[in-house]
Order: structure tokens, then sequence, then C-alpha cells
């Protein structure tokens, strides 16, 4: 099997003597291609215009190749041309491409590139022309992976009309094999629209190149998350039909994860090496998404560790982490691996913890503030590990801070509540003793906010220009704006006892607990809706429950979570206005119990036994993608009165 390794240069450029510097490093553990993907990363000469300000020149791209060739690593260029296009869409010259359109007609500002519209072949021909040179394998991968809006244009819509859905996205891989092919090139794609799409797997091209990636472990084949992690297996098909087949599993992190989880990263990819080797896979493609908020040696040292299936044929995940760690980090590699493993046990990850990102007011649940304690706890002790590497060290020393931000906001939020009771006890002296702790709180959470602006900086600065802000700084820069916006709050409260009764940063002037359970994982997202004065339903905030563990990756798992909203309600003797919960996407949610409470009064909604809500997720057939359709609801009518 070939073994390669991506980079994900779309979402965070690293600085191009970084990248020369590792590339004879993943040539030593055995890596045969170098995957790029790019987007808006890079300068096409054909395509002016197109390139992000901070974006790799004609002349970096060309040396990185070659730097590649000279390690004896061949390059395959990943070039979006279907989903994951809006690169192009951001331009005025080609946002007509742009599959989704307003009832007039126009091109709306979000969406992803139509196969069948007049400019779209112009648009390839010009990205092709220009990364054939780069192409050092022979190959260039154009994506096409996750395209949700597939058959929304009027012209895509006609010719599904003659052909189906999988003759139609058949066709258009057809006119890009003609496209790479006209420039020597053999065309890779990702394999999920296959699995969505089975019966194109006939129609398609045979000299093309399917990489077929999920990133969970698994016993025997993949699965499709939206189908309440259903088995597929595309190997059979493909090879009948004489396609390449890939397995990809990755080593970086989801989303807005600071660390990997490494165990499961490598038992994924393990569960891959097998898999690759039982179908007789013509390679294995480690890849790493979404990289901004991580520091870019965490996932090298997961790659490293992925090496050992090969070099050493070990498959004992402890021992791969432990072999790997050395190999990226030296003699400081059996504490890093040790530091690795003991971070596993407390991840950052998934929707229900990311939302603190963004808001603070949607943390205040009983159950999670005993929770968040003894995290911050376990985390600071990690950080101050002694003897690692300065990326994992600051990595680490990031998590703490997100800890204890956790810690933070939700006794904040608890501590709205006790306040409230005391000036409702008429105990104004109690109450004011509560805000004057909370603001010694805030002011000793400003040191944690600076330590953790410094550890975000160390991060990047491994790998990054130094005058970028990634992501990470991103969000401190919010939460600093959120604390001082705490601190006035505290103050008007302190002053004026009424206000302690109004919204604040981290708890409405009503909180809506939920207590849901996820019985049937797959991509539910659950939103608190109240009806307006039109009677029209507005969103009051949503999450998704997809979690990104392996425990949550399997058709049976059994997990429970707390949504919490502010409510916007002036109180009795008036209810509030009409709330309901709402599920989008694919997959149904059970629904215990939901609570109404500003911490002096508290009402609960009487539910009907065994209240579940929306639909079961499709076993079959191409699901219709639509994130703003309810696909079932739950009213909040009757409150009962609780203590």
């Amino acid at each position: 099997m070939r073994r390669g390794f991506q980079w994900d240069l779309a979402r965070q450029v690293e600085r191009l003597d970084w990248l020369l510097a590792q590339l004879p490093r993943y040539a030593e553990w055995g890596y045969q291609e170098l995957y790029l993907h790019l987007e808006d990363a890079v300068d096409y000469p054909s395509l002016p215009g197109i390139a992000r300000s901070d974006a790799y020149s004609w002349a970096q791209f060309e040396r990185l190749v070659q730097a590649a060739g000279r390690a004896g690593i061949g390059v395959v260029p990943i070039v979006n041309l279907l989903g994951h296009t809006q690169y192009l869409l951001r331009s005025p010259r080609w946002r007509d491409l742009n599959e989704l359109r307003a009832p007039d007609g126009s091109p709306l500002a979000q969406g992803q590139i139509c196969p069948l519209h007049p400019r779209t072949a112009e648009a390839a021909e010009r990205l092709l022309r220009d990364v054939a040179p780069f192409c050092t394998t022979g190959k260039v991968h154009v994506g096409l992976d996750e395209s949700y809006h597939l058959g929304k244009h009027p012209l895509s819509r006609a010719e599904i009309a003659q052909v189906g859905l999988e003759g139609h996205f058949a066709r258009y891989v057809g006119r890009l094999r003609g496209i790479a092919a006209g420039h020597r090139l053999r065309l890779g794609l990702w394999a999920d629209m296959l699995a969505l799409l089975p019966q194109a797997i006939p129609l398609l091209p045979p000299d093309v190149v399917a990489y077929d990636w999920y990133y969970y472990p698994f016993a025997r084949s993949p699965r499709i998350e939206l189908r309440n992690f259903a088995e597929y297996d595309l190997a059979p098909a493909l090879r009948r039909r004489g396609i390449e087949y890939w397995g990809c599993p990755m080593s970086g992190a989801f989303r807005h994860e600071p660390l990997p989880i490494a165990g499961e990263r490598l038992a994924n990819i393990a569960a891959w090496w097998k898999r690759c080797q039982a179908v007789e896979a013509a390679g294995m493609l480690v890849t790493s998404w979404e990289p901004q908020r991580l520091a870019a040696e965490i996932p090298q040292a997961i790659a490293a560790a992925a090496a050992g299936l090969w070099l050493e044929d070990e498959r004992r995940i402890p021992q791969l982490l432990r072999s790997g760690c050395r190999r990226a980090f030296g003699r400081r590699g059996p504490r890093a691996a040790a530091a690795l493993a003991a971070a596993d046990r407390h991840p950052f990850l998934g929707y229900a913890r990311w939302q603190v990102n963004e808001r603070w007011d949607t943390s205040l649940a009983p159950r999670l503030a005993a929770a968040a304690e003894a995290e911050a706890r376990a985390c600071r002790a990690l950080a101050g590990s002694p003897g690692l590497p300065p990326a994992l060290d600051a990595s680490l020393r990031f998590r703490a801070y997100l800890a204890e931000r956790d810690r933070f906001v939700r006794s904040a939020g608890h501590a709205v509540w006790e306040i409230r009771r005391q000036f409702a006890a008429e105990r104004p002296d109690a109450a004011r003793e509560l805000i004057a702790g909370q603001e010694r709180a805030a002011a000793a959470f400003v040191r944690a906010l600076a330590a953790g602006l410094a550890a975000a900086r160390a991060m990047a600065r491994r790998s990054r220009p130094a005058r970028a802000r990634g992501d990470n700084e991103r969000v401190l820069v919010a939460d600093a704006a959120r604390l001082g916006a705490w601190q006035a709050w505290l103050g008007r409260a302190r002053r004026d006892s009424t206000h302690a009764f109004t919204a604040s940063p981290v708890a409405g002037k009503f909180q809506l607990i939920v207590r849901l359970r996820n019985f049937a994982p797959a991509a539910q997202k659950v939103a608190v809706q109240q009806q307006d004065r039109t009677g029209a339903w507005q969103d009051a905030h949503g999450c998704f429950l997809i979690e990104f563990r392996a425990r949550a990756a399997r058709p049976d798992a059994d997990l429970g979570h707390d949504l919490s909203a502010p409510i916007d309600w002036d109180g009795p003797p008036f209810g509030p206005r009409p709330l309901r919960l709402a599920v989008r996407g694919f997959g149904q949610v059970a629904v215990e119990r939901a609570r109404l409470s500003d911490g002096v009064r508290a009402w609960r909604a009487e539910l009907p036994e065994g209240a579940v809500i929306g639909r079961p997720a499709p076993a079959r057939g191409y699901p219709r993608f639509d994130w703003q359709k309810d696909r079932g609801a739950l009213a909040l009518s009757r409150w009962i009165e609780s203590k």
C-alpha cells in the first residue's frame, strides 16, 4: 500500500520554512505522498483575486513541491470543485457559479458551485492547468465531498429529472476526469458522496481514485453518521468497477478541540490500516483537518505514531503513541506520550461544550458545575507537567484555560441565582457579599485570561507567522469582552437590587434547562424556539448533539445532554410566550424533562410520557440537507410551579 499524509493549508497557513523542515521527517517515517488541501491558500495565476491575503505565492508553492520531491515524497494537490468551494464564490467574478439561488434567480452568498453552470468547466480548467505541474504523483484530487446542495440549481434539476441524481453526479465526475486527463492526470475524489449515492459507482470512469474516510474507531467497516452510524462498504463495488480504493483516517482534531484525543485517533488509524490490508486497498491517507486551533506538532506526532503500523508492525495503541512521540519529540517523547494519554480523559469536544466559545449564558445547568470544578483541577495539574515539548506544554496550558473558563462561567451562573434568592428573601447584605465575591473571582479570572492568551500565542508561533491572530486568540479576545460585561452587570446589581433580576452574560432573566437523551446518534440539532408577537417561531438557542467521540459513534449509544438557554419572560402571573423544542437534521431525541427558573421561582413543563421528537435517521437514499427545516417539535405549553 502507498502511504500518504495530508496538510490542511486552506484553514491555516503555516510558515513555509516550518513546512519545508518537516518533509524529510515524514519521509523517514515512511510516508510517500503529500496531499495539500488548498482552496484560497495559493495565489493561482489563472484566477487572480481568489487568494487570501496571507496565501502562498506561486514561487513558494513551487519550493514546497520541489522540497517534497527531494525528500522522495510525491505531491497531490486537493482542488475543491463542488462542495467547499466558497473560496471561488467569494469572488464577484465567480459568484454566479453558485448552485443556490435567490427567488429572483441571483446567486446567494453561500453555497457550492453548480456542475452544469456554463463557466464551471472554465474554472476547473484554469485551476487544474495551474496545479498540473505540481501533481508529481500524476494525480489531482478534486474533493467533491459533503456536497449537500447538489441538485438545487435549475440546470441541475433539469438534468436530474432525466438521468437521476446518481447520473448527474457521475456525469460531473466524468467531465472533471476529462479535464484532468487533458493534463495527463488521474482524478481523485472523496468517497462520502458515493456512500450516499452508491448507484453512481457503476457510472463513474474506471480510472478515478476513491478516498473513503471515516474518523472514529470501527471493527469491520466504516459508518455513516447521519444514518445512525450504519455500516457501509464501498470496496466491493469500486473493485468491480476497477476504481482504485484508499482508506482515510485522521490524525487531527475536530473543530474547536485544542488537542486531538490521541488514543481515539490512533484507534481510527489502526482500524483503517487493518481494513486497507483486508480489502487490498491501493493506499492509506492519514488526513488532518481544521488545524487552526492546534499546535501543528501535535497531529504530526499522531502521524508519527501511525508509522509504527508499517515500521514496527505494531498494533497496540499505547505502544504506537509512545513510539510516535519518540519519533516526533525525541527524548521528551515518553513524557509527551504520558501527557497526551492523560489529556484524553479530559477532552474539550462536542458542540455542547464548544458553545461557550460564542456565549456564556448557555452553560447554566446543575449537573455541569461539579464536573467543571473537577476537570479544572485535573487540567491545571496536566499543564504543570515538567519536561514536555513546547508545543504540547502550550497546548495543555491552553486546555487548562478552557477548563478554568468553564468552571468560572458555570460558577458565575449559579451565583446569579443565589444573589437573586438573597435579594428576594430581603437579605441585601448577604446578596451584596455574594456580589463582592463574584467581583473578586472576576478580577482573578483576568490572570487566567492572560495565561490563556500567552498559551494560545505560544501554540501558534511554533509554526505560524508571528503577526497572524489565530482562532484561539480571537476566542480569548471575545472572552475578555464578556468578562467586562459580567463585571459591569455585577456593579449595577450591587447598586440596584432590581438589576440582579435582569439578563446577565452568564444567566438569562429566566433559564430553560432541558434534559435530552440522544438514544440513536446521527446528526441532530435541537433548537429552543419562542413564539414572537406575530405568531412566528424564532430560535432562542440551538445546539448540535454531535459529540465527536468513539462512545458516541455507535447506533445504540445513549448520551445525555443538558441544553440550557436564556429565555425572555417578565415572570408570573403571565406565562412565557409559547416555547417549544424543535429538531433539525437527521435522527430523533428524547426529552426527559424541562425546567424554567430565574433562581428564585421554578416551573417544570408537563411532558407526554416517552416524549421523542424528530424522525428516525434515514436508512437509505440521498438525504435532503436543510438545517433550517424543523423535522419535529414538542410544545412546552403546560407549566407546573415547583421548588
